[in-house]
């Protein structure tokens, strides 16, 4: 392995769902640097390298740590948790890391999200139900765009997978409720994949009380649209993939 930085997601949570190529590139690795606030210090078990837990560290001091362990000839793992792809801030170190000529690479992992469609045992999008699935969150210390406030993505009542937000659940639910109705099912997710996980279902306008009651207070996904219901009702909505009338050039 030469020297660089290799950005690995390491998936939701459970150990093994970190994919060969990150498990290579952190069994392999001369330094790794992890977000200790959220990775599963079971990925950390076994390996050989020197460790740095990035949980109080800011940007500057984690581009040191991988300027100084390149010039030595160490390759850096930079361990995000779940996918690479969204909400984890790569894209600032990556900026660093060209302006000092560093190379990099990106090894995408499991992403919170797919996890939890599949701890619910479903697909997201659902033939004439719901053939969009948004990933956003809450407005709160960073700002998002105003085209793309929940309010109004809430107006597509598309299949919604909100990050980041559940300790702003009423605000979520208001912002919310100005598109989907009140009746839609929602469910939450805690810490999806770890062994003390959580899965609270419901409808939207109760959404608030549901998540108080189960004491979540972060590390939740939550998931709105009416997709949801096929995880526990049969809507008989099929796509025509595997009709038996479906021709196409594997089928006649």
């Amino acid at each position: 392995m030469s020297a660089k930085i290799i950005f690995v997601g390491a998936g939701p949570g459970d150990p093994e769902l970190i994919t060969v190529k990150g498990r290579k590139a952190l069994d392999g690795a001369g330094v790794v640097i992890y977000a200790g606030s959220l990775v599963n210090p079971a990925l950390l078990s076994g390996i050989k390298a020197e460790i740095h837990d990035s949980a109080k560290m800011d940007l500057g001091e984690i581009i040191s740590i991988m300027r100084k362990a390149v010039e030595n000839g160490k390759s850096v793992v930079r361990l995000h948790t779940g996918d690479t792809s969204f909400y984890s801030a790569i894209s600032e170190q990556i900026e660093r890391l060209r302006e000092l000529n560093i190379a990099y690479e990106v090894v995408p992992g499991v992403s919170s999200a797919m996890a939890g469609a599949a701890i619910l045992g479903q697909e997201l999008t659902i033939p004439e139900i719901s053939q969009t699935v948004i990933f956003t969150r809450m407005e709160g210390r960073t700002p998002v765009p105003a085209s793309e406030r929940l309010g109004f993505l809430a107006s597509h009542c598309a299949t919604m997978v909100i990050f980041l937000s559940v300790g702003m659940i009423e605000k979520v639910r208001d912002e919310l409720l100005q598109g989907y109705p009140g009746n839609t099912p929602v469910v939450i997710i805690e810490k999806a994949t770890w062994p003390g996980q959580k899965v609270i279902r419901g409808a939207l306008a109760d959404i608030s009380a549901l998540v108080q009651d189960a004491d979540i207070r972060k590390t939740a996904l939550i998931y709105v649209g009416e997709s949801l219901r096929a995880s526990e009702l049969s809507l008989g909505k099929e796509s025509k993939l595997y009709h038996k009338d479906y021709k196409h050039e594997y089928r006649k």
